[in-house]
């Protein structure tokens, strides 16, 4: 039900003591996370570390794994995104 997932924001950011920085803190984190990640992946590509195919393919399953964990935390439950 996604009249659940509003109630529990809104009273998480309302009710909560700190709840609207935890709200950011959260949104943020994640898209650091995320943009630190791109970046370590760019890294690897410039200095041409896909030629050692073992560790470039470990990483692309990392990564696959992270964003499959992301999205099946994230966006499925609700059925959308942006409730945070």
């Amino acid at each position: 039900d996604t009249m659940t997932a509003f109630s529990s924001v809104t009273h998480i950011c309302r009710d909560v003591n700190y709840g609207w920085i935890i709200r950011y803190m959260h949104a943020n984190g994640a898209s650091m996370f995320f943009i630190c990640l791109f970046m370590h992946i760019g890294r690897g590509l410039y200095y041409g570390s896909y030629t050692f195919l073992e560790t470039w393919n470990i990483g692309v399953i990392l990564l696959l794994a992270t964003m499959a964990t992301a999205f099946m935390g994230y966006v499925l439950p609700w059925g959308q995104m942006s409730f945070w």
